[in-house]
């Protein structure tokens, strides 16, 4: 099971990482498909199981950034109260994605508050990477590709 070691879910109980396992649905996608659209309605939370997904966000200027490690989580839009996604999501290479229907995860979380608070958490320490992540590119003009993973994308307690 992808989530019971992954560290958005880690410390959960066994309930509720059996809970989200049962609504988790595997997607998997062609090269060059499109898993969602910035027009798109927030609706599922994703984590890659294999291959390749390009977030491209193009408003005033283009910011492009890679999932490329199993276990990398992204559409977390749907987790933050957005209505629709903040960027485009691609598929570089044939990807196997897991979605999850954020109603249904908000559901079972309602139910186990606790468990709730812990992956609120790890998503707010995920969101705030991948800005310092992408702020970081940007001033030095770098690319940024794969930058955070499965188990090493969240901070640990303590850290800034």
């Amino acid at each position: 099971m992808i989530i019971q070691n992954h560290e958005l879910f880690r410390e959960l109980s066994q309930e509720t990482i059996f809970e989200i396992s049962k609504v988790m649905v595997e997607q998997r996608f062609n090269k060059g498909a499109i898993v969602y659209t910035q027009k798109d309605r927030a609706l599922y939370f994703y984590i890659l199981g294999e291959g390749n997904v390009r977030l491209t966000m193009a408003e005033q200027a283009e910011i492009d950034y890679s999932v490329t490690r199993t276990g990398e989580v992204f559409g977390w839009s749907s987790m933050v109260g957005r209505r629709y996604y903040t960027a485009n999501a691609e598929c570089l290479q044939p990807s196997k994605v897991y979605m999850i229907d954020k109603e249904k995860l908000i559901t079972i979380f309602q139910k186990n508050p606790r468990d709730g608070m812990k992956f609120y958490e790890r998503l707010a320490a995920a969101v705030v990477q991948r800005l310092v992540d992408n702020y970081n590119a940007f001033i030095t003009g770098g690319t940024l590709q794969g930058v955070t993973y499965g188990s090493g994308q969240v901070m640990g307690a303590g850290e800034e």
